[in-house]
């Protein structure tokens, strides 16, 4: 075993998490240049090809799931609100086809506010998409133009407006905070700003430098630590006052209000993942197995064979997957189960759950008969805390 502790011997049975499905739309206006994702600045979009794309791609994938119904869909980008109600009315109409969603099942769409025009979110809404996220990410217009965003500070607040008329009564807005010149006073009345416009959900998190990105190579200046540990602290305790319950590392939510699909990621749950770069993961639990994959990157290569879309596809060796479940469990403020750990990677509680104690006796880790989640103090220290874990772990 690649444990460090002796007496792994035992495995439990998989069993398959709840299922899911993320759909990558890989184009946008403009490429921000923090933006590390799989986007691509394109004029003219050829919805009908890459509709058609989608469906084969989709239907490649069937065979891994089996009868499995999917709980949540996630339509992320690039800028999925650049492509037509039409094209998603089209979309989930072979979608059904293919496979069977949950009758309650969490239908969510990226929406940039500089791409909506009047009645949009309308067509959004009557296509079977039951929630947004909004790109808002500021609504002061020079920090918005230095991240490169096409939409101004009047925009982003008319689009949570159209989101709520249009009758979506579940909506997240995207707020950055350490952005290039902005102050404690003003980090906080952007947040101020995004809670008068009563989203249910909200993701408030720092502005982080990635490999691969414009700011990367010309990193601009950002406010210091201090000041970020400062304004971290303010928001949490603005967020807090006026009901936003926070869940995880970056995201909040009024009570019963939490990003389904995101959960889902986080408890180390599946995904089927179509479209040019789109991720998936895949347990199949007959066969003791799970699995990752990683589609077609480039959009020309995906839309030239999307039947054959599927690259990358990996196990996750049984000795990776409970720190790849830490990983992300760890995020959340609630932590996991035992139980789901168990059922998730095969590794039975009893035969590691010792290894945690030096962390729980260092204020890092709280563990119940029922669940191990972080402390504050240990999501102050994630990135930390997980390098410890895998020294101990892997």
């Amino acid at each position: 075993m690649a444990y460090s502790f002796s007496g792994r011997l035992l495995f439990m049975p998989l069993k398959n998490p709840p299922l899911s499905l993320y759909i990558h739309t890989p184009w946008c206006v403009r490429k921000c240049p923090y933006c590390d994702f799989n986007s691509h600045e394109r004029g003219e979009i050829p919805e009908a090809a890459y509709l058609q794309a989608l469906l084969t791609d989709l239907e490649q994938d069937l065979p891994l799931i089996g009868e499995r119904t999917v709980e949540t869909v996630f339509i992320g980008g690039g800028t999925p609100s650049l492509l037509s109600a039409d094209f998603y009315q089209q979309l989930f109409h072979g979608i059904r086809q293919r496979l069977a969603l949950h009758p309650n099942v969490e239908i969510t769409l990226e929406a940039n506010p500089g791409t909506l025009e009047n009645g949009r979110f309308q067509g959004f809404r009557e296509a079977g998409i039951n929630r947004l996220s909004i790109g808002a990410q500021s609504f002061n217009n020079a920090h918005l133009q230095a991240l490169g965003r096409i939409h101004n500070a009047s925009a982003a607040i008319n689009a949570a407006h159209q989101a709520r008329e249009a009758g979506f009564d579940n909506f997240n807005l995207d707020i950055m905070h350490a952005l290039p010149g902005q102050t404690h006073a003003q980090a906080l009345d952007d947040l101020q700003q995004a809670i008068a416009l009563q989203p249910t959900h909200l993701s408030w998190y720092e502005l982080t430098i990635e490999p691969n990105t414009v700011f990367y190579r010309s990193p601009p200046v950002q406010p210091d630590s201090d000041t970020m540990a400062d304004t971290e602290q303010a928001g949490f305790a603005l967020l807090a006052e006026h009901g936003y319950l926070r869940y995880e590392i970056s995201a909040f939510a009024q009570p019963g209000r939490p990003c389904r699909h995101n959960l889902n990621y986080w408890q180390f749950g599946d995904y089927l993942g179509i479209g040019a770069g789109a991720h998936g993961k895949i347990t199949a639990a007959a066969q003791g197995d799970v699995h990752r994959y990683q589609k077609t990157r480039k959009p020309e290569d995906y839309l030239a064979d999307a039947a054959h879309a599927r690259r990358q596809h990996q196990p996750i060796a049984r000795e990776d997957r409970l720190f790849e479940a830490l990983l992300n469990g760890l995020r959340l403020t609630h932590g996991l189960c035992w139980q789901t750990l168990e059922d998730a990677t095969g590794e039975p509680v009893a035969q590691w759950r010792h290894q945690l104690t030096p962390f729980e006796q260092q204020g890092l880790l709280t563990l119940t008969d029922q669940r191990l989640a972080c402390t504050d103090n240990g999501l102050r220290h994630l990135n930390g805390l997980l390098e410890k874990l895998a020294a101990v772990l892997l």
